[in-house]
């Protein structure tokens, strides 16, 4: 079915009621790489919450792979790669709690030979409170050319100086394998067979698995282990990670946020996250 952009933009996706607990943030934080060194993430004395649990939060329960299917669009699963992720805290994430999601279809780029779907979800506590606010892009191969608008440009402006930070960060042979256990079960991530008819040698690591990992190191390393500082942090996927990798990851300081790159060290630095952005509480 080709995309209709006036059916799917706009469009209520639904209401998802969840709970989570403290063992389901220990498991999160150990499919990132967290260890023993980490045991504000890693055990439940002084257990604290990075941001990125919010991508996984109201998924930790689904154990069937997603599928693409919203009204407007309809996208074989093989086609699609995450394109951005943007997530906005309205309070530090607990360790426990009751919450309601309630997720649109925000809009539809025709970018030629691709589409994106840009899908938001706000997520309230039971008591309905504000918890954040989540916006996520798909990239479709080859659902382009329905007649859409190409959408606006958002390109950063990067400093010229060189990084104030470099930093190598490994990634695990099973961090997939571990990863999918948060609720993303899609097949290209564990089956080879899946991942060669996708186009890739092997299964290759969530992108939110990274954009996850990039998030820890930028709170040890810049906000004093407090993910309580992170008001807000986007990225952009621009390539791939094949489980075991190196990441290395690049930060220019700026008054009011960090400006982070991402890329495969084994790779000759190829691209993985640009554009990315982390900005602290004030």
């Amino acid at each position: 079915m080709p995309i209709d952009p006036a059916v799917a933009i706009g469009a209520e996706i639904g209401e998802v009621n969840f709970a989570w607990t403290s063992s389901d943030v220990l498991l999160y934080h150990l499919a990132l790489g967290a260890g023993p060194d980490e045991l504000r993430y890693t055990y439940e004395q002084d257990l604290v919450v990075l941001p990125t649990f919010a991508t996984v939060a109201a998924n930790l329960r689904v154990f069937d792979p997603p599928a693409v299917s919203f009204p407007g669009v309809e996208i074989d699963l093989a086609k699609v790669l995450h394109g951005k992720q943007e997530i906005t805290l309205h309070r530090p994430i607990p360790t426990s709690g009751k919450a309601v999601a309630r997720s649109r279809i925000a809009d539809v780029f025709d970018k030629g030979k691709a589409a994106v779907v840009v899908q938001e979800v706000t997520v309230t506590s039971s008591a309905g409170d504000p918890l954040w606010t989540a916006r996520s892009s798909i990239f479709a191969r080859g659902e382009g050319g329905f007649g859409g608008s190409r959408g606006p440009s958002d390109r950063i402006e990067w400093p010229t100086r060189s990084p104030d930070a470099v930093l190598a960060v490994p990634t695990l042979p099973q961090q997939a394998l571990l990863y999918r256990l948060c609720g993303d079960r899609n097949p290209l991530h564990a089956d080879p067979a899946f991942a060669r008819a996708a186009g890739f040698d092997r299964p290759i690591l969530h992108g939110l698995c990274t954009y996850g990992i990039v998030a820890r190191v930028l709170v040890d390393e810049f906000l004093a282990g407090d993910p309580a500082r992170v008001a807000s942090f986007a990225t952009k996927f621009a390539g791939v990670v094949f489980p075991g990798e190196t990441l290395r990851v690049r930060v220019w300081r700026e008054a009011d946020r960090l400006l982070v790159t991402t890329s495969a060290v084994e790779r000759d630095d190829a691209p993985v996250l640009t554009d990315t952005v982390l900005v602290p509480t004030s």
